[in-house]
């Protein structure tokens, strides 16, 4: 296992448990800034790691990730230049569930892969 794999994997991992307190979170209108922007730091990273891994043509791990980083550039815009007024709140909350949903999906689907 190479070490890229492994940070991949860290970051991955401690972004879906931030987002499983961020999203909480804003069901309960509470905003937690610094959680939400370690949620969407690590969250992205993790998209960006996963398209560095070893690549074999296009497949379905590269369609989430570049899913998850159209996402989350909306959630962000929603987020910080929009700072979450009128629509852009939709847009951000679904945007957060989503890229957290895309993250658990993934963690799900990769050991069933993995697993002859």
């Amino acid at each position: 296992m190479n070490s890229l794999l492994i940070i991949h994997v860290a970051i991955s991992l401690a972004g879906i448990a931030f987002g499983l307190v961020v999203l909480p979170g804003m069901l309960a209108s509470k905003r937690l800034d610094g959680l939400t922007l370690v949620f969407l730091t690590t969250t992205i990273a993790t998209s960006l790691t996963g398209l560095l891994l070893p690549l074999n043509g296009f497949t379905p791990p590269v369609v989430v990730a570049i899913l998850s980083l159209l996402v989350l550039a909306l959630a962000c815009l929603a987020r910080y230049a929009y700072n979450l007024l009128g629509v852009w709140r939709a847009v951000y909350v679904v945007g957060d569930t989503v890229a957290l949903y895309f993250n658990v999906f993934v963690l799900v689907v990769q050991p069933f892969q993995k697993v002859s």
